[in-house]
């Protein structure tokens, strides 16, 4: 038999629904109704009711979606913002490191980096290593002359003086400028 829909309040009494849908009452075994899907016990949703009720949340649900994508655009603007700042600091810092190496080697021009006696004294009939190192160089000579230079960061070659000497390294670019650089070997009895 079809009755118009009814839905239990608390109580256990049965409510009619506004509307003539007439559907059966469905009801437990133990006789009570039981409420259909989407229905909660004792209310009775009306289209005008759910109509301003979607009319005073609807106001508040955008304003809380706005800040979300607020708050949303301003963390991924963090993120991007502080990134691009570590790509900076870090170009920055391979710059002054590739410019402190230019600088070490001389800049692209002529200088001296290194003239050395290995060991600075030695004993008379031994021998020690004279090492020099140059940038930006044509030709390299050494006073007093012992054998014939090449230009290099990195070069030694070995003395046997018989006595105290100055040596001096004379480094020559294309142009003509020179750059200078001495060094004295002892000789010990």
């Amino acid at each position: 038999m079809d009755r118009p829909l009814r839905h239990a309040d608390p109580a256990g009494k049965s409510v009619p629904k506004s509307g003539n849908v007439l559907l059966p009452t469905v009801r437990s075994v133990s006789g009570r109704p039981i409420p259909r899907p989407g229905c909660y016990p004792g209310y009775v949703a009306e289209p005008a009711k759910l109509a301003s009720l979607l009319r005073r949340v609807i106001p508040f649900l955008t304003a809380i979606l706005l800040a979300a994508v607020a708050y949303d655009a301003w963390v991924f603007y963090s993120r991007w913002s502080s990134s691009r700042q570590a790509q900076r600091t870090e170009q920055a810092r391979q710059a002054e490191d590739a410019r402190q190496t230019l600088d070490a080697l001389g800049g692209g021009g002529l200088k001296v980096l290194s003239f050395y006696a290995a060991p600075g004294a030695i004993r008379r009939g031994g021998h020690t290593s004279l090492c020099y190192g140059v940038t930006g160089a044509q030709s390299v000579r050494l006073e007093p002359a012992i054998e014939s230079l090449h230009p290099a960061l990195s070069y030694c070659f070995e003395v046997a003086p018989g006595k105290d000497t100055e040596y001096k390294l004379i480094a020559q670019d294309p142009s003509g400028h020179t750059a200078t650089a001495t060094v004295t070997l002892q000789v010990l009895p």
